[in-house]
């Protein structure tokens, strides 16, 4: 064979790897479609279904529901990274906090799957899980800086947090396009639960461990379901 000359397997071999692209590219056009519109417990197979490919396809691109659902998500995470960025570059604490608060329920008021995946924990998509880190880690600097203000309740915890999100992806996910402004009004009623000076005491927060084990959530959702054929 002359430098320079085609293998005859290459010319074949390029294909295939352009296939698996559009294809990787249509599963997760297709994934971000149904996660938004049916939330992560949205079946590999609807997925697979919108995309237009095979399951067995659909199993070679992603593994696991936990590989996919972190190729969709992870521009979403960057996005809400930001968010917790500008609220913390606002001059005033509280108005930063509010503004956190309204701007990352308003995200997953639009996307039932984003709206899912700030209630759960991802143990092996490390990158998305960093980025959510990031954004907590600034958050509670945040609640410091808002609590030194004298605006918000000295008994509000980082993990309420947590509790606010999964109450708004409740919310979201039981009025639908029925009353799609509901969630609105409940985040405004949090919002004025928070500002000081406290009406009265709240029970005990959650411990931070049971809430963790409460955002693993992989028996509903699938999430780390292997390929069909393999076992654990």
């Amino acid at each position: 064979m002359t430098p320079g000359a085609q293998h005859p397997d290459d010319t074949a071999a390029q294909p295939l790897r352009s296939d698996a692209e559009r294809n990787r590219g249509r599963i997760i056009a297709a994934a971000r479609t149904v996660f938004a519109r049916d939330g992560l417990g949205a079946s590999m197979a609807s997925v697979a279904r919108e995309a237009g490919v095979g399951i067995a396809t659909m199993f070679r691109r992603f593994p696991t529901k936990e590989e996919l659902v972190a190729a969709v998500f992870a521009d979403r995470m960057d996005a809400y990274a930001d968010v917790v960025a500008v609220a913390l570059d606002d001059p005033d604490p509280w108005h930063g906090f509010v503004g956190y608060i309204e701007t990352a329920c308003a995200m997953q008021a639009a996307d039932q799957g984003f709206a899912d995946v700030l209630t759960t924990t991802f143990p092996t998509a490390k990158a998305m899980e960093q980025r959510r880190n990031e954004a907590y880690e600034g958050m509670v600097r945040l609640i410091d800086r808002a609590k030194a203000t004298g605006r918000l309740r000295e008994d509000f915890d980082p993990s309420d947090l947590v509790l606010i999100h999964m109450a708004n992806a409740g919310v979201v996910g039981a009025t639908g396009d029925a009353a799609p402004d509901a969630w609105r009004r409940v985040v405004a009623l949090f919002i004025q639960s928070f500002e000081a000076p406290a009406r009265g005491p709240l029970p005990p927060s959650p411990e931070h461990e049971a809430l963790y084990r409460a955002m693993l959530r992989v028996g509903p959702t699938g999430l780390n379901a292997p390929a069909p054929g393999k076992t654990d």
